[in-house]
């Protein structure tokens, strides 16, 4: 599995074709949510570390702590290596549409993208779906912004 990313140029390079590069996204969408559970319980450990550095007072503010540390680790991660610390331990990463890693940007975009479509279970459950019924994958976030998470290639790191 090979993928050009270097430097390379909207007009000729962009995302894996899902029908010529099916390898791409083969069981993405499960390694996604798995990586999400993962990813949840590192940000709730981070809250429940700082609400117990602020001497408890944090529990009482919990939602509030979990929302800003959750946009802060996912944006941070997204715009480091283009994955969450999740998406990383199962070899998937997001991708824009010209085929380039997240810049901070799109992660923020994308982070507060899915924290909306989060406070919607409908919206939620169209995303979902979505994710298991479209050629790449793509939620409802992914779509509006042209992402796509992929398998990450064997010769990147």
């Amino acid at each position: 599995m090979t993928y050009h990313d270097a430097h390379a140029t909207p007009s000729r390079w962009g995302l894996p074709d899902p029908d010529s590069q099916p390898e791409f996204y083969q069981d993405v969408t499960m390694k996604r949510l798995t990586a999400w559970v993962l990813d949840v319980i590192v940000i709730v450990a981070i809250t429940f570390a700082i609400s117990l550095l602020t001497l408890g007072i944090g529990f009482f503010l919990w939602g509030l702590i979990y929302l800003a540390v959750g946009f802060t680790y996912r944006t941070l991660t997204l715009t480091g290596r283009s994955a969450t610390l999740g998406m990383r331990l199962f070899a998937i990463e997001l991708r824009r549409h010209d085929g380039h890693r997240f810049d901070r940007q799109t992660a923020a975009l994308h982070t507060l993208g899915f924290y909306l479509s989060m406070t919607t279970f409908v919206i939620q459950l169209i995303s979902i779906v979505m994710m298991f019924t479209t050629a790449r994958g793509q939620g409802l976030v992914d779509m509006v912004l042209g992402t796509a998470a992929i398998n990450r290639a064997a010769d990147q790191h």
